[in-house]
């Protein structure tokens, strides 16, 4: 495996550090109702995040699943999809009553066939997840998924922050052939990555400090010349994080994944055609 790190700070950190602290302060340590006035939230970010523009209806253009009640808040699954016929373009993954709503935006290869991205998410309270997916013309299209959990955020990490720091950038990807319902026309892949992706919520359980945030900030995942998607993510997703995702399967072609979190750590792979 070939990777190549290079450390600093970078601006996101630097934003996050201002505001993540306060925000800890208030993170629920249990499940809760549903937050009153979720349209309103919801209408916020709709001005914040996507400057106002109007939604569309989304149903049968963009699809969300995520289970309702989740069993592990700082692991939800949740699966992004869009029809092929529609050109969507973008995909932006928002968890309304997290302390960072925006969980990621993921923008797809032209050309590439990605219908499906599959990843895990840290959800931080009863909250909606609305998945926003944008066409080529610059239309917005719009669903979304209620899902109890709460918590995510701050909860501890799984590993030993040493044995995490040995092997952070770490990178598998597997092959699993054609994806279901494509008729043999897009395969399907799974990428995973060694990365704490600490949401800067989280105590150390020795000295009940906060950790500082340490996440992937991008993501690209290319396939020979052509990019299959790229991603902007921010403390929601999960530690170690997975996308499993199909793509348009014409030609056998190496993989290329690239992502740098941030600290400015670069982390980079090439997979073979037939990596499994």
């Amino acid at each position: 495996m070939s990777q190549s790190i290079f450390t600093g700070r970078s601006r996101m950190a630097a934003v996050l550090a201002i505001g993540l602290t306060a925000a800890a302060m208030s993170a629920p340590s249990g499940a809760k109702a549903a937050e009153p006035g979720a349209d309103e939230v919801w209408q916020g970010l709709v001005t914040d995040v996507f400057e106002g523009k109007p939604m569309q209806d989304g149903t049968g253009i963009v699809s969300l699943e995520a289970p309702a009640r989740a069993a592990d808040p700082a692991l939800v699954p949740v699966t992004l999809s869009v029809d092929p016929t529609r050109h969507i373009r973008k995909l932006t993954l928002v968890i309304d009553h997290n302390p960072a709503p925006v969980a990621a935006s993921f923008t797809l290869g032209d050309g590439a066939g990605v219908t499906r991205i599959e990843t895990r998410v840290r959800v931080n309270a009863y909250t909606d997840i609305h998945l926003v997916g944008e066409a080529d013309d610059g239309t917005l299209y719009v669903t979304s998924r209620y899902v109890k959990a709460a918590g995510g955020c701050a909860a501890p990490a799984s590993k030993d922050p040493v044995a995490a720091a040995r092997s952070i950038g770490q990178m598998k990807l597997r092959r699993f052939g054609a994806a279901e319902g494509s008729g043999g026309t897009r395969d399907e892949a799974q990428l995973m990555i060694r990365h704490p992706n600490n949401s800067g919520l989280q105590k150390d359980q020795v000295t009940l400090l906060y950790i500082p945030a340490h996440f992937i900030t991008e993501l690209t995942v290319s396939r020979g010349e052509r990019t299959l998607f790229t991603m902007e993510g921010g403390i929601s997703i999960s530690e170690d994080p997975s996308f499993r995702f199909d793509y348009r399967a014409d030609t056998p072609e190496p993989f290329h994944v690239k992502a740098i979190d941030t600290e400015n750590m670069t982390f980079a792979h090439d997979f073979p055609a037939d990596a499994s």
